[in-house]
């Protein structure tokens, strides 16, 4: 099930070519994926040779240039065959949308270029041990020595920590909020694995600990004061969209799955989708599937046009799509019986990974009050 009939003939094309690729190396790798918890050097070349690496990164710079709308429908995709890929590209594009808009130009010639073939792999560094939604209240320190900064504090939770080479990281700098790029060998820089998570197993998460960590001046993203408002929202909005087209992608997984099971599976004499009940969870999930497919899309207009509501219909987008995600993979586990708790189908690791998805990127609550405070403030 798709909008389709939205699209242009060149974006169905588009999408029909994204759907292909991703049966083809990204789907059949899913569950290695998961139980190894590592992604394979085979399916990052996968993605690199097809030119699918860096699709938010301008043309300028080596990169796919995607319009939003394209982005939207790429992320869907490859979130239909594994979230931890989705997480992976999700994750690159935040790092690489926030130092296109608010990095030097010296920084965007040095890094952009390697960012958009995969030369240098990135980690948003924001979450720390103690400070999770609070952003704004981070307590590591980069204290100005000179010609450098010199960096002390700890990061948690940090997506493909354990595999980046460099961070974009975000410090308190005399009560005020800085965004700096750290290279994985500086010294006093370490990162300790996180594994065996309920989700996302295969997105090497870590936590960073940083002991006087010297980087240069021209390290700094931005001004001192953009760390979060500027540089590390910019960012997150693009992994929202990111996250809520990956959640439909991964909702269609969870249809299709059902749909497959429901119509072999005999139980009381016809196939489980011949029972009422059944059908009305396989109602549910196509018509919330499609009003989230919709809604993403708008977003995605929205985000071309550089409309200022984006910002508000992005966490919109997140908070629905992951909410209906979350019904969605539940709902196939609950159609699949005993074997949706078993590794031998795909549905147990898609409601795992949906838990993951309603927390990232800003949680679901988080997604509330944002979307609450601008429907508020539009009453003032």
């Amino acid at each position: 099930m798709n909008n389709s009939f939205l699209l242009s003939e060149e974006l169905k094309n588009k999408q029909e070519e994204f759907r292909t690729f991703v049966n083809d190396y990204i789907a059949p790798s899913a569950h290695k994926t998961d139980s190894e918890q590592n992604l394979s050097e085979q399916v990052i070349e996968e993605i690199k040779n097809k030119g699918f690496w860096g699709t938010e990164i301008l043309s300028d710079f080596g990169g796919g240039n995607f319009d939003m709308i394209t982005y939207g429908l790429f992320s869907e995709e490859i979130g239909r065959g594994c979230s931890n890929v989705r997480n992976l590209l999700g994750v690159q594009g935040m790092v690489s949308v926030a130092l296109s808009k608010w990095g030097t130009n010296e920084q965007k010639e040095k890094w952009l270029p390697k960012m958009a073939t995969g030369e240098v792999l990135t980690a948003f560094a924001l979450t720390e041990p103690e400070i999770g939604s609070d952003a704004a209240n981070i307590t590591t320190k980069a204290e100005k020595k000179g010609a450098s900064f010199i960096i002390n504090g700890k990061k948690k939770w940090i997506s493909f920590a354990q595999n980046a080479n460099l961070f974009l990281l975000f410090a308190q700098v005399e009560g005020q909020a800085g965004a700096f790029l750290i290279e994985r060998e500086t010294p006093g820089l370490e990162v300790k694995p996180i594994n065996d998570l309920l989700g996302f197993r295969g997105s090497g998460l870590g936590e960073i600990t940083l002991e006087n960590c010297e980087i240069p001046e021209e390290n700094l993203v931005g001004r001192i004061g953009f760390g979060i408002t500027y540089v590390a929202n910019y960012g997150l909005v693009h992994g929202r969209y990111s996250t809520a087209c990956g959640c439909v992608g991964l909702a269609q997984a969870s249809l299709e799955a059902s749909l497959k099971y429901s119509g072999t599976r005999e139980q009381f004499g016809k196939p489980l989708v011949k029972h009422q009940l059944i059908q009305q969870m396989l109602a549910d999930m196509m018509t919330e599937i499609s009003a989230a497919r919709s809604l993403c899309h708008r977003v995605g207009s929205l985000q071309e046009m550089g409309d200022l509501n984006a910002v508000l219909e992005t966490s919109m987008a997140k908070y629905f799509a992951s909410t209906i995600a979350s019904k969605a993979a539940n709902n196939s586990v609950q159609i699949h019986g005993a074997n949706g708790c078993s590794s031998d189908f795909p549905v147990e690791r898609y409601l795992r990974d949906v838990k993951i998805m309603e927390i990232v990127e800003g949680s679901s609550q988080i997604q509330q009050q944002l979307i609450a405070k601008y429907g508020t403030m539009s009453f003032k």
